[in-house]
């Protein structure tokens, strides 16, 4: 990976997206047992349906976690100074989560140099997640 320079970026460019494989049951169970969040709206049909849903849907942390991964296969883990979300919509079975990330602000502080990115998830049927990321670069 060649990490991207202060320098050669500008405010507008858009990093590397990730589209992720679609959301099965299957990548549900095991981010439930990955993370401990077994919350029946993600795992089972009938408390999700009780719960007004056709089907369960996907954990927002899943989501988040696949923007942290695009955010880390475009710099290292170690630049990331500060990442904030909001969840605005939800991931359904079978949904493709598409994410993106353009820069919005370059800034120098105390002699480092940053960059403030808006990133953001979307499934075919809207967007789910809105963000926002800063780090750091040489």
């Amino acid at each position: 990976m060649t990490q991207p320079t202060y320098d050669s970026l500008k405010v507008g460019d858009e990093i590397p997206t990730l589209t992720t494989p679609s959301v099965s049951r299957h990548t549900l169970a095991l981010y439930c047992g990955a993370s401990g969040d077994h919350n029946p709206i993600h795992v089972d049909l009938d408390f999700a349906k009780k719960s007004g849903l056709d089907d369960v849907i996907a954990h927002g942390m899943l989501s988040a976690g696949y923007l942290a991964q695009m955010l880390t296969n475009w710099v290292p883990q170690s630049a990331l100074r500060s990442f904030n979300n909001r969840f605005t919509a939800m991931t359904q079975i079978g949904d493709t989560v598409s994410c993106s990330g353009k820069i919005v602000e370059k800034f120098e502080k105390d002699d480092e140099k940053f960059v403030r990115l808006e990133l953001y998830t979307n499934t075919p049927q809207a967007q789910t997640i809105a963000a926002e990321a800063v780090v750091v670069l040489a």
